[in-house]
Parts: C-alpha cells; structure tokens; sequence
C-alpha cells in the first residue's frame, strides 16, 4: 500500500511538472543569457529591481506560484495556441488570456509604470513568458496539450514530448545554468541585431514553425541520443534567442 501511494503521488507530481515551460535549468539559461547583455546601467536597475534574487534564479518564480491557488488565473498565461492552418493573428488570445497577451500586458507595465501587482511581479512574470514563449511545444497546435499527451519513452524511461523538451534534453547535459549558458552564448552581433527586432509574433511563429522538427521521432515513441542530436541545436538556439530578446526588452526598460 505504501508503495503503491509513493507511486501515485511521484506519477502526480511528474504530470504537474510536464506542464511548465522550459525546466528550472533552461528558464536559468536563459535569464543568465539576458543578463550578460544588458549594459551595467541597465543591470544596475534590474538588480535594483529584484533585490537580492538574480536575473536568472527568478526565470523559475512563475512556475513555484502554480502551488498558490490565488494564481490560478495564470495558468493559461504560459501559452498559446494556434492550429497547423492558422497563425495567431487568425486565432487570438482566449478571453483567459496567453502569453501572448500577458508578455504584452506586462511589458507595458514595466514601461509605464501602471502596475496591476507591482514592478517587481511584472518583471519576474516578464521574464517567465518570454522564455516560454520560445519553447516550441508551449505554441500548441491545439491537439495534444502542447505533446503533454504524446507519450514516450526517453532512454527507456516513461515520459511525454513536452517534458523531453522543457526539461529532459537540457539535463541530459549535465551542465550548470552558468556552464550551459556560457556554452550557447555566442551570437553575433548581426544575430543580435535581427533577434531584437523581431516581433512577438515572429517568435510564435517561429516556435510553430518548429513543431515538423520536434514531432519527427520513430513510431514506437523511443526516444535516445539519435533524438537528441537531431534537435539539440534548435534547442539551443531556441534558449539563446530567448535570452537575448529578454535582453532587448529589459535594456530598453532598464538601459
């Protein structure tokens, strides 16, 4: 009996974690990422901001509040979706709102000051979904809860598609958030320069564009180093982008 309750309550908690975006170790990346381009004015006023938390460690904040029932609001804050023969212009924000809408709310807040918590929660927020917003399976195509229903076996082991993604291929590197960032943080400047100035819209384009590549997998759903090396460079990319706009909204809040 003991055993079977262990089970149960480990079954729950991986169906809950499969929800998040981008694992504690990528949402860190990609924190880190936006940090080490900000100029030390605007870094100066982020920490400001934040206190004693970091950039990075705060990436993680929007999913350790899905515990607090007064956030439930949030929920479908950390996604959107948008059918394979639509793009979200088509579609829109449910009247739930999506990240789409809640980057775009909270980076106003930022800017104008008009706070619906205050600045602190705004940033945090901000830094969230911006990098959500860049994994690729957080822009669902409305059929299988972002692959949280597409079951497979990873290295052996029971999991689906939107865990291998948020978190699975990341820790497989077993490095540190400041290791792996460090790693993936060599964009050019021309790279720089046209990831900035892309639109949020670009970006969910972007992540629905990628959704041919991360479904391409063997029928029988085993997933191994062969999966791996064919995506770990959208995926990298993926969280190096995400920086780095982070990067570009933060600056010209902050800068």
């Amino acid at each position: 009996m003991k055993k079977r309750l262990i089970y149960f309550i480990t079954l729950s908690l991986l169906v809950q974690l499969s929800a998040f975006g981008w694992g504690k170790t990528g949402h860190r990346i990609v924190g880190q990422i936006a940090w080490n381009h900000l100029s030390k004015k605007a870094q100066k006023n982020v920490q400001k901001a934040l206190g004693d938390e970091s950039l990075a460690i705060v990436g993680n904040w929007m999913d350790f509040i899905r515990s607090d029932k007064s956030y439930d609001s949030l929920k479908t804050w950390h996604y959107c979706t948008v059918p394979d023969s639509l793009t979200y212009a088509e579609v829109g924000a449910p009247e739930s709102g999506d990240v789409v809408m809640a980057i775009e709310k909270f980076q106003q807040e930022l800017i104008t000051g008009n706070y619906s918590v205050n600045e602190v929660f705004a940033l945090k927020c901000l830094v969230h979904l911006v990098a959500d917003v860049h994994q690729p399976l957080h822009v669902g195509n409305g059929k299988d809860r972002g692959g949280n229903s597409v079951k497979v076996e990873f290295f052996g082991r029971n999991s689906n598609l939107h865990r291998v993604w948020d978190s699975e291929i990341i820790d497989g590197e077993q490095l540190s958030y400041t290791e792996y960032a460090n790693w993936i943080d060599v964009a050019t400047k021309d790279q720089v320069d046209l990831w900035q100035s892309e639109t949020l819209l670009d970006w969910v384009a972007e992540s629905k564009a990628c959704h041919p590549q991360v479904y391409n997998f063997p029928e029988n759903g085993s997933l191994g180093y062969r999966y791996i090396f064919d995506n770990i460079a959208l995926v990298n990319q993926r969280l190096l982008q995400a920086g780095i706009r982070l990067s570009g909204i933060l600056q010209a809040i902050y800068g």
